[in-house]
């Protein structure tokens, strides 16, 4: 499933060519992707302006203005496995990469096709079906279903070294558990979770309230946040299904240090130890248990 830097990569994305934008015809092929479609989905979207995109977590929001006749909503949108969006110029030419979507013929799993003012047509594919679409008043946002309880942005300036040390304390967790579980920290996936606990030196197998420290919140802190600014700069790492709105590919998974690597010899000078691979919680954790303590 895509992690926070490939969400963000798609948000960069979609943003030149939805913001300021309306919505001049949705076509929607399918009642349902992972849950049903809200009611007049895509009469509800045609005619809005796009205000602003953000992300929240693992989300990508797109504002939109109100009209003489809707309030101000938000429509959230979630990848799940193998949701991707490709945006087609409006001359018919596509950006170079890798694509899936040609015009005018919709391939089979195209379900959600989004026609912009000024002739972009954006079409959101999902062959697993397991991203949603939903349509939430602006006011009620963060205290919808979606959003509720997820925690800080490891981004954003409310996160630092005591925050996480407060979200930590008195967890019995292992850390990797906790980092993973959204209330803890939004955003953070299997990838990343093992690459900041790599970098700050602590086992995933280690118990989350030992890390409730000021020097160990700190450095993993840091860490979380170093891996995850370096991986939105390489685009995100192809796993999988997941590929940039241009059909390019993410490079990051090309400077992993630990995930994917079994029995590698770890890259940390003089540590001798070689990566290890086990399972918690039913998902593969990567670590090297000579300097990760």
């Amino acid at each position: 499933m895509p992690e926070l830097p490939e969400v963000e990569t798609v948000r960069r994305g979609l943003a030149p060519a939805l913001e300021g934008r309306r919505f001049a015809h949705v076509t929607q092929r399918r009642p349902d992707l992972r849950f049903p479609l809200p009611e007049r989905f895509a009469a509800r979207l045609t005619g809005r302006r796009v205000a602003r995109l953000e992300r929240r977590a693992k989300y990508i929001l797109v504002h939109l203005d109100a009209t003489p006749k809707a309030a101000e909503e938000v429509l959230i949108m979630h990848l799940g496995m193998s949701g991707r969006f490709t945006i087609h110029e409006p001359d018919g030419a596509r950006a170079p990469g890798r694509f899936h979507h040609g015009m005018p013929g919709a391939e089979r799993h195209d379900h959600i096709v989004f026609d912009m003012e000024g002739g972009t047509r954006i079409v959101y594919a999902d062959h697993r079906r397991f991203g949603f679409m939903d349509l939430v008043p602006e006011a009620a946002l963060m205290e919808c279903a979606h959003l509720a309880g997820i925690g800080p942005e490891p981004l954003g300036n409310e996160f630092s070294g005591p925050v996480l040390a407060e979200r930590l304390t008195g967890r019995r967790a292992p850390i990797k558990a906790a980092l993973l579980d959204q209330r803890t920290v939004a955003g953070l996936g299997n990838i990343y979770v093992c690459e900041a606990l790599f970098r700050a030196g602590l086992s995933p197998r280690r118990t989350a309230a030992t890390v409730a420290t000021p020097l160990r919140s700190a450095r993993l802190a840091a860490a979380i946040r170093d891996v995850l600014e370096e991986a939105i700069v390489a685009g995100g790492s192809t796993l999988r299904d997941y590929a940039h709105t241009d059909g390019e590919l993410g490079y990051f998974q090309h400077s992993f240090a630990v995930y994917g690597r079994e029995a590698e010899a770890c890259s940390k000078p003089r540590c001798g130890g070689t990566v290890t691979r086990i399972v918690q919680s039913g998902r593969s954790t990567f670590f090297c248990s000579s300097c990760q303590r």
